[in-house]
């Protein structure tokens, strides 16, 4: 008979166990795989989860993102399929770290460098329903450490500018939006310039083109008629045929249109079905990417172990 007891090291029920299956049975390969089927199950990891409407001010408008805050990392995998699972443009990911949050972002297919909607979801989050009580918020990125505010409803983010640089514009950006661009930058994204609002509103673009370019997505802009400047962005290569408000895209946006307006501060609007206000400055190799957002629901995922 074995007696439970671990002599003063540290051990599991699991190793227990299987330490009796081995000394007391005739057959140990059969009992240890029995005491293992018999062993209890690890309790799901219980995810506070948040659905945020970004950049609007109202529910349904905006860009839905996925919040979920985790006790610690789990595997890339299941990352990735909660996100297939949630099925917005992006699901965001943050542990803490003292001060600082880790902050990953996933669309439904994979993970992406940086995203703006969902950054913003995080710390309007983290302010609303987690009672964050400091003036800012730092997030730890693959892209560096990304920064947040809150003021009079308005959450402000501080991104890296990612200026493009002028290039010809390929044949399979023009055929994929359907026309010739006034002007086509390069970043991580194309820019395609186009002449009038109602233009970038009225494009039908050929997805499987644009999904064939080397880029994440396309940003289609013009100058606006009732703010700044608007946009729209396709990116159908990462499983986001048309974005509904893209921050990211704006730190590519703002220091073209800073530099074309003679402008630091800016109102954008991005104009998808659902549409969203930006607010925008430039700061140097930096820019403020900032709009309200709206708590759509509350949840509690249960991941296993």
């Amino acid at each position: 008979m074995c007696e439970e007891t671990t002599n003063g090291r540290e051990g599991t029920r699991m190793d227990f166990k299987v330490a009796c299956a081995v000394k007391c049975c005739r057959h140990p390969i059969r009992a240890i795989a029995s005491a293992v089927r018999n062993l209890p199950a690890s309790p799901p990891m219980k995810v506070s989860y948040f659905q945020i409407d970004a950049f609007t001010a109202r529910p349904f408008g905006g860009n839905p993102a996925g919040v979920c805050f985790l006790d610690r990392w789990v595997r890339d995998a299941v990352l990735q399929q909660i996100a297939e699972e949630n099925n917005l443009s992006e699901t965001a990911f943050l542990v803490g770290r003292g001060d600082e949050w880790d902050l990953r972002w996933f669309t439904p297919t994979v993970e992406v460098d940086l995203c703006g909607h969902a950054t913003l979801a995080a710390a309007f989050a983290i302010f609303t329903e987690l009672g964050h009580r400091g003036p800012a918020i730092r997030f730890k990125t693959t892209s560096g450490i990304l920064g947040a505010t809150s003021e009079n409803g308005v959450v402000m983010l501080d991104f890296p500018a990612r200026p493009g640089q002028p290039c010809a514009a390929p044949a399979r950006l023009v055929s994929g939006l359907g026309h010739i661009p006034r002007e086509v930058r390069k970043s991580r994204d194309y820019l395609a310039v186009l002449g009038t609002e109602e233009e970038v509103s009225a494009l039908t673009p050929d997805l499987p083109q644009i999904a064939s370019l080397d880029c994440l997505g396309v940003i289609a802009t013009a100058r606006g008629t009732e703010v700044d400047f608007v946009s729209r962005f396709f990116a159908p290569g990462v499983g986001v045929p048309e974005d509904p408000v893209t921050g990211s895209a704006h730190c590519t946006l703002i220091p073209f249109w800073a530099e074309k307006l003679g402008k630091t501060k800016m109102l954008a609007r991005q104009l998808s079905r659902r549409g969203g206000t930006i607010h925008c400055e430039m700061r140097g190799d930096r820019v403020g990417i900032g709009g309200q957002a709206v708590l759509y629901s509350r949840a509690e995922l249960q991941l296993p172990d």
